[in-house]
């Protein structure tokens, strides 16, 4: 059999555990806090202090810095694409190299070709979601640019005003974070080309991690402290 029922099930499980965990994370930041909950608590906290200052070459940078951040991932991930594209050209050698490896799988042109295509794939996704990353900050640069000084402190207007931005900001941040992810699960399908099990090892430890920063690391717990002395102010 070119690609073998362990080989289905451990593709079925990546995909599962991407998707899965992407539906949980997205519902439980709406209940509970973490990385993504408080950062958003964080950015309305900064969009509104930013309505009041008359100077906002400060927020202006701390945007570019972010936009640079992203812009490397972008740029870095073109070159991983060409690099996955150039490699179909050289499956036979894949293929030789693979085989040579003690506990591998499944060493043949169908399967090999299969696997760099879920790399291309995964990168191909990352890209879209960096560059969408990147104009939706663009996007929040255009708002701040527009934003009016609120000398009041209190005009309710504004206030929305202030929220929106923070909202178009945290979508961007969304974006920048899916595709992180997408780097995080392709080093997951780089175990394919060694054997199914460990991919769906590979995986699950993917997911494990990446709940564990994002709803139980040390950052978040001070992310969720820094907002109640917020509140206090």
């Amino acid at each position: 059999m070119f690609f073998s029922f362990l080989d289905t099930f451990a593709l079925i499980s990546f995909v599962f555990c991407w998707s899965g965990y992407t539906y949980f994370a997205r519902k439980k930041a709406k209940t509970t806090d973490c990385i993504a909950r408080s950062l958003h608590q964080h950015r309305i906290q900064w969009m509104t202090e930013l309505m009041q200052r008359d100077i906002r070459v400060g927020d202006a940078a701390l945007l570019a810095n972010l936009e640079r951040n992203i812009a490397f991932f972008a740029s870095t991930t073109l070159i991983i694409i060409a690099g996955v594209l150039t490699l179909f050209s050289q499956v036979e050698r894949l293929e030789s190299i693979i085989a040579s490896l003690p506990f591998a799988l499944n060493a043949n042109h169908f399967t090999i070709q299969i696997k760099l295509s879920l790399l291309a794939f995964i990168f191909v996704l990352a890209f879209f979601q960096f560059t969408w990353s990147m104009r939706q900050y663009g996007f929040v640069n255009v708002m701040v640019g527009a934003a009016p000084i609120d000398l009041a402190k209190n005009n309710k207007n504004l206030l929305n005003y202030a929220n929106e931005m923070a909202v178009v900001q945290d979508q961007a941040a969304h974006s920048y974070n899916y595709g992180l992810r997408s780097y995080y699960f392709s080093l997951a399908a780089l175990c394919w080309f060694f054997h199914p099990i460990l991919f769906i090892l590979a995986s699950l430890f993917v997911s494990y991690t990446l709940y564990r920063r994002e709803f139980k690391s040390k950052a978040v717990r001070a992310l969720i402290r820094a907002k109640t002395y917020l509140k206090q102010q």
